[in-house]
């Protein structure tokens, strides 16, 4: 009575003072009280004692329980913590003690049991000694410790059994199966799976102590080993984590990781379905292309981490534009496409364009740099333009081309005129693969004049293609595509060459002159036309000194040495370098003093309006003559702009005045003083001569 009172003290209840003195003392059968919180014994009778094989209360009283507790265990006696101040339940279950490390099986009685200070401990009987065989004595301790959710279910969906998992995951401890789901209708699917097989599995919605989670549902019909009644079987596993894997990986299929708006996976899944709709419900659709300007030069300036941001902030700007009432996707690169649903009602992918148009005449700010971003935009409708998709997306992208084309900053709504040039251009194309295969191109070549003495001192070459229907083509209607595709550094080749055969048929004859061709930008970074220039006078015979190179003065911007090391080594190789078109750049003669220029092509436009021009055409002059480099008028056309160049000591010119270009038969007759008459000339666009 003593040992008892000072473990339990005077606020006891008076049933366990009576057990304490009285029953206890008589009875056989273990009985000891745990406190849950603490993980220890309070109290306990003789025979409980012996249970645990412990010298004396005292000494079973100081062990600490949870020192070796499993975690299956620990969340069992809370789950029946719980359970008692809720609704004072009992439980008898087969459970393994281990005293001292000595597995030892019994079946015990747990009950809720009020401690001193009003905490929920638990009054254990341990019944009569366990027969189970190992199996089951294994099959019950694994129903402890598992982590799958196993529960029994009434017919009727009451809960009969929930192992520790399971209940861990319950609201309460008497949620029917029906309560289980979050959506009714998964539960009326395993309802009906159960009712005609008898067994089920399905991934479902399940309502848990952690909320709304995807869990594996495996359902067998069995009965129950108490009743003998119709009883479910249920084993369930969490597969959230597997689920939001899933989502996640959907989410990157169909999304760019960048900007996080829908990707060209998305729009090629999803758009049909979307076009469909609108034909079925006769509504209109609009999908617009749009490519920011010049994102390369951006690129190029703060690096691509820099035109990332950029792609972001354009990507929001144009969600924000866009709002609820339509679709903005990335295609990829610098591409965005934008879908406007009801695209007639009121105009509205037209205002859209002016809007995008408008929003970003606003500078955009990358890394302390402002950028004025502009794009340019193709537009197609539906049903006007196309009915499927591919067809839709083709037709915005040449509506995109023309744009561009225009000069950018605008936007371009497609047009059969349109597609009508492109397959012009794509049949374009095709004749110029022919006619490099069929050697169909011809140099012309414009005589260039000393302008004090009038004599031919050398002529620029200039391409022709005789086409075989429609007859001799200036360049400005096939250079342009040769600059698109590719093929202008296969012709580029062929120029050289063909200016090197040239140049060394007339030396033969007697014609000691310079022979000049036009390389681009293009051109000038392609590897086997600087091969060929190297290779000219090995290949051709000629003599590099009389072949003079002319290049734009874009080719001159920027800091680039590898220019400046490419044109000196052309200049040691002998060869002339030429400033072509001089003033329609920005380039000025300080700045060209770093190349190693020979001659500077004054632009035609300074010659036609030589009155209002005038004295920044002499000013060039003057400064070429203090710099050494020879000045070459372009473009004269009349006796009094001859005159005026005369009288302002210009070195050079050229023009349709004394001859437009011609081929090499008619041009070996000018050299020889035999001028055609004009009947007989080939006069060309003086823009593209």
């Amino acid at each position: 009575m003593t040992d008892l009172t000072s473990k339990l003290g005077d606020t006891a209840t008076l049933s366990l003072l009576y057990f304490a003195t009285e029953a206890m003392a008589r009875v056989s059968t273990p009985f000891w009280v745990f406190d849950i919180d603490n993980s220890r014994v309070v109290w306990a009778n003789a025979p409980a004692i012996e249970l645990w094989q412990a010298d004396s209360l005292e000494e079973l009283t100081a062990r600490d329980m949870g020192a070796d507790m499993s975690v299956g265990v620990r969340t069992r006696l809370s789950q029946y913590q719980e359970d008692f101040e809720a609704n004072h339940d009992s439980f008898n279950e087969l459970w393994t003690l281990y005293p001292n490390g000595t597995p030892r099986s019994v079946r015990v009685l747990f009950s809720g049991f009020r401690l001193e200070d009003g905490r929920m401990g638990m009054l254990c009987e341990a019944r009569d000694e366990n027969n189970e065989t190992p199996e089951s004595l294994r099959s019950a301790e694994a129903l402890l410790h598992t982590s799958v959710m196993i529960a029994q279910y009434a017919d009727d969906g009451t809960l009969l059994y929930s192992n520790p998992a399971a209940r861990a995951s319950h609201r309460n401890p008497n949620e029917c199966l029906k309560d289980r789901f979050a959506d009714q209708a998964e539960y009326e699917t395993l309802a009906n799976r159960l009712a005609r097989h008898g067994e089920c599995r399905m991934a479902a919605r399940v309502q848990t102590t952690h909320g709304v989670r995807w869990h594996e549902i495996t359902a067998r019909e069995c009965s129950d080993a108490v009743t003998g009644g119709k009883a479910y079987l249920l084993t369930e596993s969490d597969i959230s984590d597997l689920k939001e894997t899933e989502r996640r990986v959907r989410y990157l299929a169909d999304h760019d990781v960048l900007t996080g708006l829908p990707n060209r996976n998305y729009v090629q899944n999803h758009l049909p379905h979307e076009i469909l709709e609108a034909q079925t419900n006769n509504r209109s659709m609009a999908f617009m292309i749009l490519d920011l300007d010049r994102f390369k030069s951006i690129n190029d300036l703060l690096g691509h981490a820099a035109g990332d941001e950029l792609l972001v902030k354009v990507g929001t700007r144009l969600k924000r534009l866009c709002g609820d009432d339509g679709l903005v996707a990335r295609l990829g690169g610098d591409e965005f496409l934008i879908c406007v649903y009801d695209a007639d009602r009121m105009d509205r992918h037209r205002d859209l364009g002016e809007a995008i148009l408008e929003a970003f005449r606003e500078e955009i700010v990358i890394r302390a740099h402002k950028f004025a971003v502009t794009p340019s935009i193709g537009v197609s409708r539906l049903p006007n333009d196309g009915a499927d998709l591919s067809t839709l997306l083709v037709n915005a992208d040449l509506a995109l081309y023309e744009a561009k084309q225009s000069g950018r900053n605008t936007s371009i709504v497609f047009s059969p005129a349109l597609q009508r040039r492109h397959e012009e251009q794509l049949k374009l194309e095709a004749d110029l693969q022919k006619a490099i295969e069929n050697q169909e191109f011809e140099m012309f070549f414009q005589p260039r004049l000393e302008t004090a003495s009038g004599e031919i001192v050398g002529a620029e070459g200039l391409i022709r293609w005789r086409h075989p229907s429609r007859g001799l083509l200036e360049p400005r209607e096939f250079i342009p595509v040769c600059e698109e595709t590719g093929l202008i550094n296969e012709i580029g080749v062929w120029v050289i060459n063909q200016i090197g055969m040239e140049q060394k048929r007339l030396a033969d004859d007697g014609h000691d002159i310079m022979l000049s061709l036009n390389l681009s930008p293009r051109q000038f970074s392609d590897p086997k036309l600087s091969n060929a220039i190297f290779e000219l006078d090995r290949v051709t015979g000629c003599e590099p000194g009389k072949i003079e190179l002319e290049i734009t003065e874009s080719m001159l911007m920027g800091d680039d040495d590898s220019v400046i090391q490419q044109l000196s080594a052309f200049r040691d190789k002998g060869f002339k370098i030429a400033i072509d078109d001089f003033g329609t750049g920005f380039c000025n003669l300080a700045y060209i003093q770093r190349y190693p220029i020979t001659s500077l092509k004054i632009d035609r436009s300074f010659i036609t309006n030589i009155e209002v021009n005038g004295a920044v055409t002499s000013l060039i002059m003057s400064l070429c003559h203090l710099i050494g480099v020879k000045a070459v008028a372009e473009g004269v056309e009349t006796e009094s702009q001859l005159a005026w160049l005369q009288s302002k000591n210009c070195d050079e010119y050229q023009g349709y005045l004394f001859s437009p270009p011609v081929p090499l038969d008619d041009f070996v007759n000018l050299l020889k003083g035999r001028k055609p008459a004009p009947d007989n000339l080939v006069f060309l666009d003086r823009a593209q001569a």
